[in-house]
């Protein structure tokens, strides 16, 4: 047999880990190629890894719930074949049965490879090929090993040389699903691989890790690793030392938290920012997608749709708000315009703050513009937006009226130099020729880069699209 071994592919965008949510597989499984094997969560999204090996599943390189660095092994699969030809030394013994470990080619590498024997299924840009290829598969060359000389025929034959596996991984991945699981044995100080699981398949439950801490204890209460860590207060364990207060949980700052958090942090430090804003009357808005409603109940695009267009047209006319700051190649920076606009919708999800881009969105209508809106929103809340989707961002609109807020002064989404943001659409008294009425306002707020442009430029985007709200009808005969 021959064990190969799956390393960790780069996920997309110079992403260099990711945390194994969920193993779809368990050693002895026979898999196929571009089989999933593993659920992973990077800082971006929650992807399927397919597998570019067939064979006979050998050992799983990790366990739910640990953070993987790409280009670490991931997976073992024996793929059921002998040593290819030119493999082995002439001068070995017939009767060695060493099992060879390969190891895993990336899948960029197997896009060249062109075996045939892929179904061309990719993950973020990666994969196996489709179709038949006509180029035959190499394998990448192997670590350089000095030939043994051959030995005298009165010595013994010489030892089958062991499958070698990296130290850092376990011998068996332990099957924990539930996230509540894995916590209640880290704070406890369980180590999950040490228990057998009481669920289907060895699956390891709530009662198994809390049977554990009972007999760690002796049916008290288990004190964990990190409360122990934590200092004490007057003589009370995990209480945090500069409030006095009990520390009652401890999430790490990883997967897209983390990434929210430094691209957060990297705006605030590197973009000189300012803030405008204004209330603008939506009464007329309102009342032309009410009358396009009753026509069509199916096709008629939401408010944010029609924001969205006016924003695409305002920024055709400002397009220093569509522009992105980078070093230059003589050392300096340099202002960067582009040929089209990206527009980014921030979306909240349960995973976190997510803005997926609509590419060329200055070429799509406001019904378009609904669809594209309406299916990001969509994967994005599924976690299955690509890196793509969620980088080619040139400008970003947020619609956090949908919070129940009138304004907010956001960050901006870097490295892009400005975003806008829209608030709730109530009643509110405005004076309309002179009398006070009741009309449905909003507020726009758009923060921006005070490098790229002034508050003239500012403004003035501000300003047409409050009029393009305001008056509708003749800025979309325009469009």
């Amino acid at each position: 047999m021959a064990i190969k071994v799956f390393l960790l592919p780069d996920l997309g965008e110079g992403l260099t880990e990711a945390d194994l949510v969920n193993w779809l597989v368990a050693e002895g499984d026979t898999i196929v190629v571009d089989q999933p094997i593993a659920e992973v969560e990077t800082a971006k999204s929650l992807v399927e890894v397919p597998s570019p090996f067939a064979g006979t599943v050998h050992q799983l390189h990790g366990a739910a719930g640990d953070t993987m660095d790409v280009g670490k092994a991931l997976l073992s699969v024996d793929d059921g074949e002998g040593v290819a030809d030119g493999d082995a030394p002439s001068e070995a013994p017939a009767t060695t049965e060493a099992a060879p470990v390969e190891t895993a080619q990336s899948y960029r590498e197997e896009e060249r490879a062109g075996a045939g024997e892929g179904s061309g299924n990719v993950l973020v840009g990666y994969g196996t090929p489709g179709g038949a290829g006509s180029t035959k598969r190499t394998r990448r060359p192997r670590s350089s090993v000095p030939a043994m000389a051959k030995a005298p025929s009165t010595a013994a034959a010489p030892a089958a040389l062991p499958v070698e596996t990296p130290s850092q991984f376990r011998a068996t991945a332990p099957t924990v699903i539930s996230p509540l699981v894995r916590k209640l044995a880290r704070d406890h100080g369980i180590d999950v691989a040490t228990l057998t699981g009481s669920g289907r398949s060895g699956l390891i439950m709530r009662a198994d890790v809390q049977g554990a801490i009972d007999a760690s204890s002796g049916g008290a209460p288990a004190v964990s690793a990190a409360s122990a860590a934590a200092a004490s207060v007057d003589g009370v364990v995990g209480a945090d030392p500069r409030s006095g207060l009990g520390i009652s949980s401890r999430t790490p700052l990883k997967g897209v938290r983390k990434t929210i958090a430094q691209a957060m942090s990297t705006s605030r430090r590197e973009i000189p920012e300012a803030t405008v804003w204004v209330d603008v009357d939506a009464t007329e808005l309102v009342r032309m997608r009410a009358k396009l409603k009753a026509a069509d109940p199916q096709n008629t695009p939401g408010l944010l749709a029609f924001i969205a267009r006016f924003t695409v047209a305002g920024l055709v006319r400002y397009p220093e708000l569509n522009t992105r700051i980078q070093d230059a190649s003589d050392g300096g920076q340099e202002i960067i315009g582009f040929d089209g606009i990206n527009l980014g919708i921030a979306a909240q999800t349960d995973r976190g703050l997510m803005v997926p881009s609509i590419a060329q969105a200055q070429d799509l209508s406001a019904r378009q513009l609904d669809s594209e809106v309406r299916r990001l929103a969509g994967v994005a809340r599924e976690g299955k937006c690509t890196p793509a989707e969620l980088t080619r961002g040139t400008f970003t609109l947020n619609n956090y009226g949908v919070f129940g807020v009138d304004g907010s002064a956001a960050i901006i989404n870097h490295p892009e130099v400005a975003i806008l943001g829209v608030g709730r659409i109530i009643d509110r008294p405005w004076v309309v020729d002179g009398e006070l009425a009741v009309r449905k306002v909003t507020e726009l707020t758009l923060t921006f880069d005070h490098r790229v442009c002034d508050g003239g430029i500012a403004g003035g985007f501000l300003r047409y699209i409050a009029d393009a709200i305001e008056n509708p009808g003749s800025v979309l005969a325009d469009l």
